[in-house]
């Protein structure tokens, strides 16, 4: 029983940290979003299959892909 009380008191705080996140953003966004930004997940320099960025820009180019 502690195992599960203490394993949803740490999912808790998780969602909590998450959510404290996102009201201090800015429009309660995440900067840097896009798998372009990090150069472990884009190593030939693709544009983001969602926006369309490419790495080197530093605004999405899709102001609708902002909002999902």
């Amino acid at each position: 029983m502690k195992l599960v009380l203490l394993t949803i008191g740490l999912l808790a705080l998780a969602f909590a940290g998450i959510a404290i996140k996102i009201w201090t953003q800015k429009d309660g966004k995440f900067a840097g979003t896009c798998a372009s930004q990090s150069p472990f997940l884009n190593k030939s320099g693709e544009a983001c299959g969602m926006c369309g960025k490419l790495p080197d820009e530093q605004e999405c180019r899709n102001e609708t892909s902002r909002l999902q």
